[in-house]
C-alpha cells in the first residue's frame, strides 16, 4: 500500500513537471526574453508605436467624422429649406452666409449629410432642366434607406426620359421598382417603366410591368389604369 502511494506521488510529480516549469527554467526563459528585448529594442518600440498610432488614428477618425457630419447636417438644413422653397440657385450655391449643396459635397462629401447633398443636388438640377448634372449627382448618391435609394433611381429615370433616352430611363425605373418593393411607390415606378418601354417599342416589357401591378398590387392607386393598359397591350399583341 505504501509502495502504491509513493508510486502515485512520483507519477503526480512527473505529470506536474509537464505543466509547471521549475524556478530555474522560468529564470532562464525570462533571461532569454530580456536578451531579445535588449537586442531588438528599436523594433519592439516601433511595433508598439505603430499599434498605438493605428488605434489613436481610428478613434480620431471616428470622432472627426462624427463632428464633420454634425456640422454638415446643420449646413444641409438651410439648403434643403431653399430647395423646398424652389430657391434653386441658393439651394445649390448657398446665400453668402450658408453653404449650398455643392459646397457641402465639396467640404463634407465623406459624411452622411454630404452623401445626401448629392441626392438633393441631383434633384435640384433636374428641376432646373440640367439633366446631365442631375444624373451625375444622383448616381453619386448611395443610401441604405430603401425609399430614398429607390427615389434616386426613379429621378435618374426621369432625367433620361427628358433626354428621350427611353432605354436608360426604363432600366432605372426598373431598378427603382425592384429595390425593396412596396405598395406605396413600386406601382408608380412600374408605371413609369412601362411608359418608357412602350416608347422605345418594347411592348412585351411594358406588358410585364402592368401585369405585375395587377397581380401584386391590388388596391394601389395605379391598379385600375394598369388593368386598362394591360388589356390594351394584350389586344395589340393578339393582332
Amino acid at each position: 500500500m505504501a509502495k502504491t502511494k509513493k508510486a502515485s506521488a512520483r507519477k503526480g510529480k512527473e505529470h506536474g513537471n509537464d505543466l509547471l516549469e521549475s524556478p530555474e527554467a522560468l529564470a532562464e526563459q525570462l533571461t532569454r526574453t530580456e536578451e531579445f528585448l535588449e537586442k531588438n529594442r528599436q523594433l519592439v518600440f516601433a511595433i508598439g508605436a505603430v499599434i498605438i498610432l493605428g488605434v489613436t488614428g481610428f478613434i480620431f477618425y471616428n470622432y472627426y467624422q462624427s463632428n464633420q457630419n454634425t456640422t454638415a447636417q446643420k449646413e444641409l438644413f438651410q439648403a434643403v429649406y431653399y430647395f423646398e422653397a424652389d430657391s434653386l440657385g441658393q439651394a445649390l450655391n448657398g446665400d453668402g452666409n450658408n453653404y449650398g449643396f455643392l459646397d457641402i459635397i465639396d467640404l463634407y462629401g465623406s459624411t452622411k449629410a454630404g452623401n445626401l447633398a448629392n441626392f438633393y443636388a441631383g434633384a435640384t438640377y433636374l428641376k432646373m432642366g440640367d439633366f446631365e448634372s442631375a444624373i451625375r449627382y444622383l448616381k453619386a448618391f448611395g443610401a441604405s434607406d430603401d425609399l430614398v435609394q429607390a427615389r434616386a433611381y426613379s429621378l435618374i429615370g426621369d432625367a433620361y426620359m427628358e433626354q428621350l433616352d427611353y432605354k436608360n430611363a426604363a432600366d432605372y425605373y426598373q431598378q427603382a421598382s425592384d429595390y425593396k418593393p412596396n405598395k406605396q411607390f413600386t406601382p408608380v415606378y412600374l408605371t413609369k417603366a412601362a411608359i418608357a418601354y412602350e416608347r422605345q417599342g418594347d411592348l412585351s416589357e411594358a406588358l410585364k410591368c402592368y401585369t405585375t401591378i395587377v397581380d401584386k398590387f391590388y388596391g394601389a392607386a395605379e391598379y385600375q389604369d394598369a388593368k386598362k393598359h394591360k388589356a390594351r397591350l394584350e389586344a395589340l399583341a393578339s393582332k
